[in-house]
């Protein structure tokens, strides 16, 4: 016996009988099945075919969409990477992009079939290059994979940036955007922070898109506001006012707006590096230093005129709302110790 030779051959039949559609030449020989076997068999006109070097289909005939898929993964696996890669360091492979959205039921995604190519995500490190229809997408870090029938499939928002990154057609983009929120896959925001990592909400074609993403972001956090004041029995501000000092000078709008008290409420619809945020109304790039200090600038102003100015994150009101409240009402409890009620006008914005 040589080095090379596999252990505990099996016959064909049962190999066919036992094994997954799609195997690695590296996993048949394992199994007993010789890399010239294999080749003699994937031949034209032969019972099996090769999908991608190294990864074969053990059937004639056009794979499904799952069998590309998998092969994408075996494919993005084996090659260029050691015989212990997965055991020493994890999968080093997962499906992103077009597929894993159709992998993830996406009614905007083509079918897992109809994919030109199959994304695979993989370290920087690796060397791997495309081949066929598995293109390979580099990144210095990887997110944690999620198991969809059985593959490795990148998550929502990872996958959508690698799609997004991909497409031309602003249409298909605002509808792949809207189902990841509307739909239940994700948050608005953890989708805007992704479309930020991967620099792409400077692009054209997709600023229609995200501005409707920001508008549904809103929209879902204007809501999470409004349970906030309902079931932790919060006073009932003024909501959406514009407030004006005595003699008509505007001091900008605010979402909330407790005038017994002097407190006002701001959500920050867009927070960017180190939970900076842009304040209603301005255009400075995403998280920018222009940005947050009109915050402070605004903030102090507001001061000025004894109101106390609160922030609260979209994001904040999703994961941690009963801590937002209890925020909240302190600021209302010790209104008092801060002076008088300051002379402060609330409008309709």
């Amino acid at each position: 016996m040589t080095h090379d030779a596999p252990l505990s051959p099996r016959p064909l039949a049962a190999l066919s009988e036992a094994a997954p559609s799609v195997m690695t030449v590296r996993a048949l020989h394992e199994h007993g099945v010789t890399p010239a076997t294999t080749a003699e068999r994937c031949r034209p006109g032969g019972p099996w075919r090769t999908l991608l070097p190294g990864v074969c289909l053990l059937r004639s005939g056009e794979p499904t969409g799952g069998e590309r898929a998998r092969a994408a993964l075996l494919y993005a696996d084996a090659a260029g990477a050691a015989p212990d890669a997965r055991t020493a360091a994890g999968p080093v492979a997962m499906v992103t992009g077009l597929a894993a959205l159709a992998l993830h039921r996406f009614a905007a995604a083509p079918s897992l079939r109809d994919c030109e190519r199959v994304d695979v995500l993989v370290p920087r490190g690796r060397r791997l290059r495309s081949a066929g229809w598995a293109r390979v997408v580099r990144s210095p870090v990887l997110p944690d994979a999620e198991e969809v029938t059985g593959l490795r499939v990148a998550p929502v928002p990872r996958a959508l940036a690698d799609a997004l990154a991909g497409l031309t057609d602003a249409t298909r983009a605002r509808r792949l955007l809207t189902e990841a929120v509307r739909g239940g896959h994700c948050e608005a925001g953890v989708v805007l922070a992704e479309l930020a990592g991967a620099r792409l909400l400077e692009r054209a074609h997709l600023a229609d898109a995200v501005a409707g993403l920001l508008a549904e972001r809103r929209a879902q956090a204007e809501g999470r506001l409004y349970d906030m004041v309902l079931h932790h029995e919060l006073p009932d501000p003024c909501w959406n006012v514009e407030l004006r000092t005595p003699r008509a000078r505007s001091l900008g709008t605010v979402d909330a707006y407790w005038p017994d008290h002097g407190v006002a409420l701001e959500l920050d619809e867009r927070s960017g590096p180190h939970g900076r945020s842009e304040p209603h109304g301005r255009s400075e790039p995403f998280g920018s230093d222009a940005a947050w200090r009109a915050v402070v600038h605004r903030r102090e102003m507001l001061e000025e005129h004894g109101v106390t100015l609160l922030h609260v994150t979209p994001d904040k009101l999703h994961t941690a709302l009963g801590q937002q409240a209890a925020v909240v009402r302190t600021a209302l409890m010790t209104s008092a110790e801060r002076g008088p009620v300051p002379a402060v006008r609330a409008l309709p914005r």
